[in-house]
Parts: structure tokens; sequence; C-alpha cells
């Protein structure tokens, strides 16, 4: 079993930053690939963004592409998902997953095994 663990959301005002970090146990390049998802209230869990265990791929949905970057901190075992230019749309629980070695990589926006307990990012207008 493997506890992912979010960290970083918040109440921010539209335009402002945040970053969200995900600790993975036995850093990230123990599994496939780590992504980041939110839901927002009614709506279903949508794919954000996410990299691959090597760190080589990174993938963003076309709304966040230009305004969110994705890194990794080996040494730490996070991977980290920098929100910029926030608008009230991007309101949402986040949720850290991992793809299990064994998995494949693509699609990169499903097929993930472990799920973090979502983290609360509310962005005011």
């Amino acid at each position: 079993q493997v506890q992912l663990v979010e960290s970083g959301g918040g109440l921010v005002q539209a335009g402002g930053s945040l970053t969200l970090s995900c600790v993975v146990p036995g850093g990230p390049r123990s599994i496939v690939a780590v992504g980041w998802f939110c839901q927002a209230p009614g709506k279903e869990r949508e794919f954000v963004a996410a990299i691959s265990g090597t760190g080589t791929g990174i993938y963003f949905q076309d709304s966040v592409k230009d305004r969110f970057t994705m890194s990794r901190n080996n040494a730490e075992s996070t991977v980290n998902l920098q929100m910029n230019s926030l608008k009230p749309g991007d309101t949402a629980v986040y949720y850290c997953a991992a793809k299990i070695i064994g998995s494949s990589l693509y699609p990169v926006h499903t097929g993930y095994y472990y799920w973090g307990q979502g983290i609360q990012v509310t962005v005011s207008s």
C-alpha cells in the first residue's frame, strides 16, 4: 500500500499562486507516474497534470498548460504542482495519484492506482 499525502492547498485570490506538494513513499522514481486531478463540486474528477517516474515526461490539461508547472524533488520524495494565475474556476479538491510499476504511462490521464486524500484549493474572485 502506498500512502500519498498532499499539502499546500488553501485560499487564494484570483491571479495568485499556490504550490501543491505530494509525498510519494519510495520517491517519484518508484512509480510509473504521479498525476494531479481535481474535482469541483457537482463535477467529475478530471486530469490536471502528470509527471513520469523518470521525470522526462510532463503532461498538462490544455486549460492549465500555460499557468501550471510540475516538478519533482527526489531527495524529499515529493512531486510539486505550481499553480499560477489562478482563476475561480480552478476551485476544487485536488488529488495526487500514482501509477504503479508494471502499468503503462499512456494514456497519462487514466490508470492510477494509489490516491491521496485530496486537498482543497479555493480561488476567490
